[in-house]
């Protein structure tokens, strides 16, 4: 049997304080991406990730994988998009049963309104509190977490 690493005083203080830190920014950015151009923080995600794909296309699966989310999540997510018609949906042209979110027209306006306002929140609520050291570190950081956990 092993036997369990606790975390000491210092891991446990990081550890609650980027917990913390992590849901106060997502919820504060969800706000503001609600109260100024009426779309949720997860949406948006998608519309930016879907932005930056060639074609403004990505299967389902795809997108799913490149927002850390469930597939069931990102089709409930994506039937949103489509009912607001900043997305559709379309057959996978490799394999006829899949498919794919396509980005509209309709959501690159939508997007580009909403970009502005969510940039300067998250230059306002996370860089401007952090020194060029701090973004240096903290992108080492979370990239060689990201890729442990990726594998």
């Amino acid at each position: 049997m092993t036997s369990t690493r606790w975390l000491d005083n210092s891991e446990q203080h990081t550890w609650r304080a980027y917990l913390d830190a992590t849901r106060l920014l997502v919820r504060a950015l969800d706000g503001q991406l609600t109260h100024e151009s009426g779309i949720s923080f997860a949406d948006y995600e998608l519309l930016v990730v879907l932005s930056e794909a060639p074609g403004g296309r990505l299967r389902m699966s795809e997108l799913a994988d490149a927002v850390t989310t469930t597939r069931s999540g990102v089709t409930r997510a994506t039937t949103r998009l489509v009912d607001a018609g900043w997305v559709h949906r379309v057959k996978c042209d490799d394999d006829k049963r899949g498919m794919s979110a396509e980005l509209t027209d309709a959501g690159m306006a939508k997007l580009a309104d909403a970009s502005p306002g969510h940039v300067a929140a998250v230059r306002e609520l996370m860089f401007d509190r952090l020194t060029t050291e701090d973004v240096a570190s903290l992108g080492q950081a979370f990239d060689r977490m990201r890729s442990h956990i990726t594998g």
